[in-house]
């Protein structure tokens, strides 16, 4: 009788067990297409896209691995800076072309705190600290590890199961660094899924969804490629990634009066030629230019986008200021604005207008 009970109690036991672990864990079959499997290709992609960007300050550091992390305090040309966002990088660049000469001066006052790649911080105490990391890094013409032509769009949902396909987590990944710590932090026996579709933006802020791993890797890796990165330390280069013809023809049409800042043909400096002379864009696209009493007439056009716009300038009476221009930068540094226009190296024609 006595053994008959201890097998019975036994048996209710094990029942009571196996039932409180059903109700407990969640037995789920992982899909083999969203199985994010430690050092896979993927996974490395992924950790490539979601790594931070050292390059966005490099015209504090001039360094592409790590940026310095907000806020901090620089000095430029004699001027004192506060560094709080990533719009404060183009005060820095209005300072630098307050003057003409090229002996401009960047003092950072430390200590500042670095963000590698890995989005570890460290506290950097003097330049020659923040040299050593420097030199760690790639040379400006050459291209760092990261992926800056592709972003995620958050939150991701990512599930965590154990080799018997039981749910031991569920985790929503908010930004880059806590998408690169976690696959940072897979283990070779984890078995982690991420929950689709999700949305992936591109450099010409398009969108694309995707449905499965697979998907993703091929999206990345023909993605990778399509933009500038911007890694080198010319920091006025790209100043009109984000213009538009549309933005370009407003500016000239809304404002008049515009007069010549500076002037060079062929490397000849002609900045004084046109001093007084008032040139006006119409939106039907003739253009009118007025000094001393005489008004001269031409034709103007816009096309192109990004760092590609092209301003073709003619009138016949002024054969300076004729070309294909390709429009370089817009200024808004101060009470005026100053549209930079140049044909490679040598031709540059830049107007200003206190219109803002």
């Amino acid at each position: 009788m006595t053994i008959r009970v201890s097998i019975l109690l036994l048996f209710l036991t094990g029942l009571i067990f196996t039932s409180c672990r059903t109700e407990e864990t969640e037995f789920v079959q992982a899909p083999e297409d969203e199985t994010l499997a430690a050092n896979s290709s993927i996974a490395s992609l992924m950790q490539r896209t979601a790594s931070n960007d050292g390059s966005i300050d490099n015209i504090v550091d001039r360094a592409n691995c790590f940026d310095l992390a907000f806020p901090f305090m620089i000095i430029v040309n004699g001027a004192q800076i506060t560094v709080t966002s990533q719009e404060d990088y183009a005060i820095i660049e209005c300072v630098f072309e307050e003057s003409e000469d090229d002996n401009d001066s960047l003092e950072i006052v430390f200590p500042v705190t670095i963000i590698l790649a890995d989005f570890t911080e460290i506290s950097i105490a003097n330049t020659n600290e923040l040299n050593n990391y420097i030199n760690t890094c790639n040379g400006e013409n050459e291209e760092d590890d990261d992926i800056e032509c592709l972003d995620f769009q958050y939150p991701i949902i990512a599930s965590v199961f154990n080799s018997n396909n039981e749910l031991l987590d569920t985790i929503n990944i908010e930004n880059d660094n806590e998408l690169y710590q976690f696959i940072e932090n897979i283990g070779e026996n984890d078995i982690v899924t991420i929950e689709f579709p999700i949305t992936v933006m591109l450099a010409d802020t398009s969108e694309i969804i995707i449905n499965n791993l697979n998907e993703l890797e091929t999206v990345i890796e023909n993605a990778e490629n399509t933009c500038d990165e911007d890694d080198d330390y010319d920091y006025n280069d790209d100043d009109c990634d984000n213009c538009t013809t549309a933005q370009i023809e407003n500016l000239l049409t809304s404002c008049i009066d515009w007069e010549v800042d500076k002037l060079e043909r062929n490397n000849i400096d002609y900045d004084n030629i046109y001093d007084g002379y008032e040139f006006n864009f119409t939106a039907d696209g003739t253009l009118s230019v007025y000094w001393s009493s005489t008004t001269a007439y031409g034709t103007w056009s816009v096309s192109g986008t990004g760092n590609n716009i092209v301003v073709l300038i003619n009138v016949p009476d002024l054969p300076l200021c004729n070309n294909t221009w390709i429009v370089h930068e817009i200024e808004n540094c101060s009470i005026e604005t100053k549209i930079d226009l140049r044909v490679g190296d040598d031709d540059r024609l830049r107007y200003e207008n206190n219109c803002n």
